[in-house]
């Protein structure tokens, strides 16, 4: 490409921060200088007006999803996040039909130029989607000259519009809002009717059916029923599925309506803040660093280095420079559109908004593209993956009901079992062993958790977040606005010979100057106040300075509240024009606003343009490049020498010491430029020629307070076994005065800094070096940013391995590395934070987490938005691992009935030729009804005292099902109820029909008419009623179950589900509810006659009740076993 005359600005991070003008030459010098990178674009040297885009005819750049991110780094730390590739799928759409679209309409413009028009409409049909194509190939708006554009939708550029032109536009074009993707209601309504274990009862529903006709003759009555009443729960399982999505798509939406969207806008010649559903064309908007673009925007205006992050469109990381003319004629690739859902990395700038809503490139591409494919959450994995076990133990033990027929009882017991009951026998053991109402339980457990949570102002964005807050065991924090109230205010006042006593000595000697702007309290206030970007609300112009509400960022505002309550200073701001803004990032740490100065003739007497540039910053970036500095001593500017350098470091170490954030307030006059302003040419050469030779002003000290409560937040996470690290860009100092002042550091130990990790790994023995383990329990770290990129995987490992540790100077891309080294070591990481500088690494993290004030970046980043204090972080965690605890005791509860106690009596009736003790149709009762009901009363349960004692789970090792779980619901209770209900129907056997237990085994087809003098319909009354006392004392058995499981090592004693303290009213209805079922199922008799049960014996309704007492009296046992002794080798495989 041919060289460019006009150069665009970009502003890289430093390596290396240096402290000391020896080592880092000041800005001037080549490691300062290697930071600024020029990106050169406009007219070549063969006159074409537009620069031709580099990747305009390439394939779309493959797209790195936060998921798949995740997978290269760790497959351990994939398992335990969240799954992301819901959002891939639709943001790998957009990407690639922006960039199909973008070559289209590329191709169709230099059609346009060699061509005439019906070869360029044949172009444009030959295209996939020509309808799209067409619409931004006559897109006119980054072509238009400014007064064009503003004539061409009726608008002031400077006034912008009003208020009622606004409305008219907005009633017009709709809400400026990305249309909604379609349900494909075929689609679900088939999952809800063929997915998960419905397929199962399907197969089991014509299984039944076919039993009842032709196989049986005379057709079974029983069989039929049995069919239609696992059509019915087929039909109820599907009907919970629909409502479960309605619901939760409601709740989703809902929290998502609840989080902040506002965008500032110039109406009717004021600055307002307007909902960005609410702009329309023609609106004028500010937009700065961490903003994300609420339209398609025209750029009218700009700081010189605003840039974007378009990778929602393109797939790319790369930054793309804003620019004021156009630079492609493809609509969809030149740089003075602002495209919605992009967002502002770096400057600010002022635009049009010429497309809303579903007519913007996101909207219209949006509405082709939206195909979203949802991801199974880690709890339904983990669900899944006790299913497949259970599947798998169902099919063997079916297959070897079936071969156990096929080869023997047809053989030696040939009219023990016909096709239709073998058939029978064998869903029968498939209804037994599969929990039905397991899904059921699950999904309403995650969902009611989410609600909440929503209630107590934590609102998740997606249920997967629910389930993975209980493995976080490291929170790693922003300092400003999350762990301080955001709420900043100037506390100290110095210069570099003077300090201070308060801010009111500084106005008052400032008055007594008179408005001398040649004294150096002027000069500081004249300079805090145009290095500035706040201003006050115009609603609140009538009030007096001290009350006025100010608006702009909390550094600037803390600054020009301070600046405007002296004298004159409200009218200062207004005395110049500002020619140029670079505004602050976290990567430069400074601010430079570029002011008219009086024109000076030149040597060749040619006019030459002068500016006096402030400038404003951390001391230690801007100290370097200062020559001067004002003396409150002489009155005057006096060269900067040792002295007076070192002055200024004592002062900044000493207000960092009182948790002050140190600004250094800098000057330079006479700057002087042949490039005209406002092209990317003069941004670049200003910022080269301001960073040297700079006059030191003044230095402020701002305070930013603590958020109230946040130490005893902190002190609630390490209770957790969660570790709790800041994370930061203020100075080292500062942010470790901060720390030891909320409690992150521990007020006995001893500082640790980056030269004691270096001393840890020069050894190479250390324990800390070998395992990333928390093993530095007795001192505290604190590094620098500078620090982190020389780090070894030894020192990370060293680092890892501290359980209080601050991070300060840091930068978005080490926050990043910071997230990822603690990921890798297999934690499970909790980024909380509320600016543009934190969603890179709030994306990496396992949890994102921002407040409801943070950016939209932040917001859209974050997987958790936490509306009021900080404070609610502990109760996610808390909830996060209520979700965890209560599904482990419904798993346990539904287990032994509906699981083991049912599959028995199969077992005890094909191999040891018993009557079966429990029938199908009981079976299905059980588990989707009476065990329902009262699983769902576990969802409601408190959390127990020590949840939070308790240290994260390990999601390596901790699964939902597990080995304990298995034994208690299998061996103990599930033995336990086996036993009992066995005894119950032999025990009725006997009082009734005077069968002894001895001659009710291996009857096989004995069991028959004649056998002990009854006919074989008595025979099956005494069967039918068995099977109903066998079903009562299983439910019996299942309440004592449900008040043992309630609590794993409290004693129901102490937790009682009746008293204040762990109160649960649905548990008394459940019982109640399953009770009638019970009633329902055996007394009515129409149900008798169509699903075979009987009236149960007055006495089998109450001699089972006591029994089922027995499982809570023996779980109470193993309880205090447990506690009294936690060594015992009972405690170690209790659940």
């Amino acid at each position: 490409m041919a060289a460019d005359p006009e150069i665009e600005l970009q502003v890289k991070p430093v390596p290396t921060v240096h402290h000391h003008p020896e080592a880092a030459g000041g800005p001037s010098s080549p490691e300062a200088a290697s930071r600024i990178s020029f990106h050169y674009h406009g007219p070549d040297n063969d006159g074409d007006k537009y620069e031709r885009c580099a990747t305009c005819h390439d394939g779309p750049a493959p797209y790195r999803s936060r998921s798949s991110r995740r997978r290269s780094r760790s497959r351990d730390s994939t398992a335990s996040a969240r799954s992301r590739l819901q959002a891939a799928s639709v943001y790998g759409e957009i990407q690639i039909e922006y960039r199909t679209l973008s070559i289209q309409v590329s191709e169709a413009k230099a059609a346009a130029e060699d061509d005439d028009d019906d070869s360029l409409s044949k172009a444009l049909l030959s295209e996939p989607n020509p309808r799209l194509d067409e619409y931004f190939f006559h897109l006119p708006y980054h072509e238009l000259q400014v007064h064009q554009l503003c004539s061409q939708l009726a608008v002031d550029h400077t006034n912008g519009l009003t208020e009622e032109a606004a409305a008219l536009r907005l009633a017009s074009n709709g809400k400026n809002a990305l249309p909604r993707p379609k349900t494909n209601y075929t689609k679900k309504i088939l999952g809800y009717v063929f997915g998960g274990f419905c397929s199962v009862l399907w197969i089991g529903s014509l299984i039944f059916f076919i039993c009842w006709r032709p196989l049986s003759d005379p057709p079974s009555p029983q069989n039929l029923s049995l069919a239609i009443l696992i059509l019915v729960v087929i039909f109820l399982q599907a009907s919970f599925s629909a409502f479960q999505d309605w619901s939760t798509e409601r709740t989703m939406n809902s929290i998502l309506e609840l989080l902040p969207s506002d965008t500032m806008v110039t109406r009717e010649g004021q600055l307002k803040i307007v909902p960005s559903c609410d702009l329309a064309t023609g609106d004028i908007v500010h937009l700065r660093i961490g903003d994300k673009v609420p339209a398609d925007i025209r750029i009218l205006n700009h700081s010189g280095d605003v840039r974007f992050d378009r990778a929602v469109l393109t797939g790319e990381g790369e930054e793309i420079e804003g620019s004021i003319e156009p630079t492609d004629r493809n609509f969809l690739e030149t740089r003075n559109i602002a495209f919605m859902g992009t967002v502002v990395v770096n400057g600010s700038c002022v635009g049009m908004v010429v497309l809303t809503g579903d007519r913007t490139v996101m909207g219209r591409i949006a509405r082709s593209t939206f195909s979203i494919k949802q991801q199974s959450t880690l709890i339904q994995r983990e669900i899944w993956r006790f299913v497949r076990i259970i599947v798998c133990l169902t099919i063997c033990l079916a297959l070897t009901i079936l071969f156990t027929w096929v080869g023997w009882l047809r053989v030696d017991h040939p009219d023990f079992l016909n096709i239709p009951d073998m058939l029978v026998q064998v869903m029968a053991c498939v209804v037994a062993f599969i929990p039905e109402g397991m899904p059921v339980s699950v999904a309403l457990t995650v969902l009611l958790i989410a609600r909440r949570m929503k209630t107590t102002n934590i609102l998740p964005k997606d249920l997967t977040t629910v389930e993975t807050l209980g493995c976080v065991n490291v929170i790693c924090s922003d300092k400003t606005g999350t762990l301080t109230k955001g709420k900043m205010s100037v506390k100290s006042v110095a210069f570099a010979d003077h300090e201070f006593k308060s801010t009111e000595e500084f106005h008052r000697v400032n008055d007594e100057r008179d408005g001398d702007m040649s004294a150096p309290t002027s000069a500081l206030q004249r300079a805090a106040l145009l290095c500035n970007d706040a201003s006050f609300s115009p609603t609140t112009m009538h009030l007096p300075i001290t009350d006025r509400r100010v608006q702009g960022n909390r550094t600037d505002a803390a600054i020009f509240q301070f600046a405007a309550a002296g004298s004159a200073g409200d009218d200062l701001k207004h005395a110049t024009t500002r020619v140029l803004e670079i505004p602050f990032n976290s990567r430069n740490k400074w601010m430079l606003t570029l002011f008219d100065s009086p024109p000076r003739p030149s040597e060749d007497e040619d006019d030459v343009r002068s500016y006096h540039a402030i400038i404003k910053g951390a001391p230690d970036v801007l100290l370097p490049a200062c020559t001067s500095y004002w003396s409150a001593k002489h009155n005057s500017v006096r060269p900067m020498d040792h002295e007076a350098r070192d002055s200024i470091r004592r002062l900044q170490d000493t207000l960092s010491k009182r948790a002050e954030r140190v600004i250094l307030i800098c000057e330079k006059t006479n700057i002087t430029t042949t490039a005209p302003p406002r092209t990317n040419a003069f941004s670049s050469e200003i910022a080269l020629v301001a960073l040297s030779n700079l006059t030191v002003v003044g230095i402020v000290g701002i305070i930013d307070p603590p958020r109230p409560g946040i130490s005893h937040t902190i002190s609630e996470c390490r209770r957790a076994g969660t570790r709790f690290f800041m994370v930061t860009g203020d100075y080292a100092l500062t942010a470790a005065a901060i720390a030891r002042e909320i409690g992150i550091f521990s007020a006995d130990r001893e500082l640790d800094t980056i030269n004691t990790i270096q001393q840890i790994t020069a050894g190479g023995t250390h324990p800390m070096i070998q395992e990333a383990k928390v093993t530095n329990q007795t001192n505290c770290l604190l590094l620098d940013g500078a620090h982190i990129a020389r780090l070894t995987e030894d020192d990370w490992n060293v680092v890892c391995s501290y359980e209080e540790i601050v991070f300060a100077r840091t930068t978005p891309e080490q926050k990043l590395r910071i997230v990822n080294e603690l990921r890798n070591r297999h934690n499970i990481v909790a980024l909380s934070g509320d600016g543009v500088n934190d969603a890179p690494a709030m994306r990496a993290a396992d949890v994102g987490i921002a407040v409801a004030s943070g950016s939209d970046i932040a917001i859209d980043a974050a997987d958790l938005i936490l509306l009021d204090q900080f404070h609610s972080i502990v109760d996610a965690m808390r909830m996060g691992r209520l979700v965890f605890q209560n599904l482990q005791k419904v798993i346990c509860y539904l287990l032994p009935a509906g699981s083991w106690s049912e599959i028995w009596p199969v077992i005890l009736n094909v191999f040891f030729g018993t009557p079966l003790p429990l029938g199908a149709f009981l079976m299905v009762v059980i588990c989707v009804f009476t065990d329902l009901f009262l699983s769902l009363s576990l969802i409601m349960e408190k959390e127990e005292f020590d949840l939070l004692s308790l240290p994260p789970r390990d999601h390596r090792k901790d699964h939902l099902i597990n080995a304990k779980i298995y034994g208690q619901a299998y061996f103990f209770t599930g033995t336990i109820e086996t036993l009992i209900a066995h005894s119950m129907f032999f025990l009725y056997m006997w009082q009734y029909a005077k069968i002894p237990i001895r001659d009710l085994f291996f009857l096989y087809e004995k069991y028959g008419e004649g056998y002990y003098g009854y006919t074989e319909a008595q025979l099956d009354q005494f069967r039918a009623t068995g099977q109903c006392v066998y079903f009562i004392t299983l439910l019996y058995m299942q309440w004592g179950n449900v008040l043992a499981v309630r609590n794993r090592r409290m004693s129901i004693l102490q937790s009682d589900p009746i008293r204040k303290q762990r109160r649960n009213p649905w548990l008394v209805v459940s019982i109640l509810v399953s009770l009638a079922i019970a009633i329902f199922v055996t007394e009515v008799p129409g149900i008798q006659r169509l699903f075979d049960t009987a009236s149960v014996p007055i006495e089998f309704w109450f001699i089972p009740l006591p029994l089922g007492l027995s499982i809570l009296f023996m779980d109470e046992i193993r309880k205090l076993i447990v506690r009294t002794y936690p060594e015992s080798l009972l405690a170690k495989v209790a659940w």
